[in-house]
């Protein structure tokens, strides 16, 4: 009886790893509840937590609603909304130690809030062995935003540790103003990383990290990626809240119906690979120097010079993680980036650059 408790407590433990957290953010009226709708009604086969602060502010739609439970309502869909009350950390538990995997969890503060403490929540308690901080989004209401606004510390830190600024209700107000607007956010954030929205209707793999590649075409099979559960070394390499290195464990999920959806919303993905390795010091220079404003996304398999481990790549605005781990088969490069008006030959050419190999020989990179 031991050995089979033992088995299901593994069973429920191991995919819950590194779950990924996305932290919205974003003053109040500023469309936070409607970004929260659109996630749990457009999962297409992923489950996903939503953390709030009060559940039945979201207005769910009673079609979607399969059960109510004391601060929790379960969706038809998989999904799950729960109130934080008055402990994040809580909160965080009792979403992690339900019985079906979720894919992943998102969290809204409040209105007023700094994001920075919650953030912290995550990478500075017991929740930096379960999960992973993927993403910070800041939702700014164009019609409705005072540029008096910056005075106030929280609605500065909101734009200061933003990955990605969603400028929404752009349909209320003129060219001007949002050009304007998007200004007065880069004097806060330098090359913000902005996306004009209508309803906060934005792609959901330009904010969450998973279903967002196909495996077949450039990555290991989902079956590969949960084979092995040793954990691995995670670096975050933070431009916009506190940096840090602990245990991680990866945790991704593959599927195949976000291109299109992309494509229809006037956004590109450049894809590149190598089977040689790349210089970890010219990547590194390639993110911090040469990365467009206008890529929202990236993700990738990466093979180093100068280690012999296999390295999972993500990017959301400009924080970005390498994540240790061994490799499965021979070892390789796989980049994909998604973004706005990408120039495709010299972000090729600026990866190429990264690639430790003879003169004569060249990465090979192509675009979809």
């Amino acid at each position: 009886m031991q050995s089979a408790a033992t088995s299901e407590s593994q069973a429920m433990d191991t995919p819950k790893q590194g779950m990924p957290v996305t932290i919205i953010t974003g003053f109040l009226g500023s469309g936070k509840t409607t970004l929260l709708n659109h996630i749990l009604n457009n999962q297409q086969g992923l489950k996903t937590a939503v953390l709030v602060n009060e559940f039945g502010e979201i207005g769910i739609d009673n079609e979607l609603i399969v059960s109510t439970g004391e601060n929790m309502v379960e969706l038809n869909n998989g999904c799950i909304c729960c109130t934080i009350n008055n402990d994040l950390v809580d909160a965080v538990y009792k979403v992690l130690e339900r019985q079906e995997n979720l894919d992943y969890l998102v969290v809204e503060t409040t209105g007023l809030a700094d994001p920075l403490p919650v953030a912290l929540t995550f990478l500075g308690t017991e929740l930096r062995d379960l999960t992973r901080l993927d993403s910070i989004i800041t939702v700014v209401d164009a019609a409705n935003y005072s540029l008096d606004l910056f005075n106030s510390q929280a609605a500065y830190s909101q734009i200061a540790y933003g990955d990605v600024i969603i400028l929404n209700k752009t349909d209320l107000v003129d060219e001007a103003t949002l050009n304007e607007l998007e200004r007065k956010i880069n004097e806060v954030k330098e090359e913000a990383r902005i996306l004009r929205t209508t309803r906060s209707q934005v792609p959901l793999p330009l904010i969450l990290s998973v279903g967002l590649f196909e495996s077949d075409k450039y990555f290991d099979t989902a079956a590969d990626q949960h084979d092995h559960h040793d954990h691995h070394d995670h670096h975050d390499h933070d431009h916009s809240t506190c940096g840090h290195d602990h245990h991680d464990h990866d945790h991704d999920h593959h599927h195949h119906h976000h291109s299109d959806h992309l494509e229809n919303d006037g956004f590109t993905s450049i894809s590149f690979q190598s089977d040689k390795p790349l210089s970890i010091r010219k990547f590194q220079y390639f993110l911090d120097n040469q990365l467009p404003s206008s890529i929202f996304r990236a993700k990738g398999i990466m093979w180093f010079d100068e280690s012999p481990k296999r390295h999972i790549f993500h990017l959301c605005g400009k924080r970005f993680t390498l994540d240790d781990d061994d490799w499965q088969g021979q070892p390789k490069n796989q980049l994909v980036l998604i973004g706005q008006n990408l120039d495709r030959e010299t972000l090729i050419a600026q990866i190429e650059n990264c690639v430790c190999l003879p003169s004569n020989s060249r990465g090979k990179g192509f675009g979809k």
